[in-house]
């Protein structure tokens, strides 16, 4: 295969190698495996401003819709431009800005999977293994908060601009330092909230769009998953593969 070949890698051909068009990849094992894919195609501009569900040109801050948790446009556009990173529009179909992730991540963080308020969350907070889950005492909204910050930061230490200003080839390289955990946060490692912001990403992707995201259904089209349908009657006898409109659990 050329070096041409390896940079024109679209995603369709990413989730046909990995099994995850199949159904065959579970347990969180896609390991940052999108993050570059589309490097050369024109996925975000350099300089986001707005998210709209009614314009899908990549854009970030100015849109009527509310948000939850985030308290300024900055920090919403460091998520939105990274989730678009790991999740980038390319001839499959949408991005994670269009299919309205952000705003999912958003909802996310100001319930209860933000505040952990479901789970065990006292001491003692040791170091623990990979395999050992959740080890640390700071919520995912705190983590949120302080990856949001770091990755900010470091693009100002690295390009002396924001994290939304550099190219996506230097997104790329933020990200995957983060990745391989070679960056400094303090109570959780930068590898963790790496795969909290990539799972959030896949989530907000394929999740019902009655949660924020997945928007219009798209991401299930992607797939051709069915969603959440009242019965399979009138084709469960019928020979073949059977195309299905997806339906929301917002339309029963």
């Amino acid at each position: 295969m050329s070096n041409k070949d390896n940079k024109d890698i679209s995603r369709r051909d990413f989730l046909k190698t990995t099994g995850i068009a199949t159904g065959t990849l579970i347990g969180g094992g896609l390991i940052g495996g999108l993050i570059g894919y589309n490097t050369n195609k024109t996925a975000v501009p350099t300089k986001p401003s707005n998210i709209g569900p009614h314009n899908t040109t990549n854009k970030t801050a100015e849109t009527s819709e509310g948000k939850m948790f985030f308290t300024t446009d900055k920090d919403f556009n460091i998520v939105a431009t990274a989730t678009e990173r790991i999740f980038p529009k390319d001839d499959l179909g949408p991005g994670a800005i269009d299919l309205g992730v952000p705003y999912f991540i958003d909802r996310q963080l100001a319930g209860q999977y933000g505040s952990n308020s479901k789970e065990y969350m006292q001491g003692p907070f040791s170091v623990g293994l990979p395999t050992q889950g959740y080890q640390t005492r700071l919520t995912r909204a705190d983590i949120f908060r302080q990856g949001i910050e770091k990755l900010d930061t470091e693009a100002q230490k690295r390009y002396n601009k924001s994290f939304t200003d550099i190219s996506d080839k230097e997104r790329d390289v933020i990200l995957t330092a983060f990745q391989k955990d070679e960056v400094k946060m303090q109570g959780v490692t930068a590898s963790f909230f790496f795969n909290l912001l990539r799972s959030a990403t896949l989530e907000g992707a394929y999740s019902d769009p009655l949660y924020g995201g997945n928007r219009n259904m798209e991401g299930w089209k992607m797939k051709g998953f069915p969603g959440h349908q009242m019965s399979y009657i009138n084709v469960i006898e019928k020979p073949g593969f059977q195309k299905i409109e997806p339906r929301s659990l917002g339309m029963h």
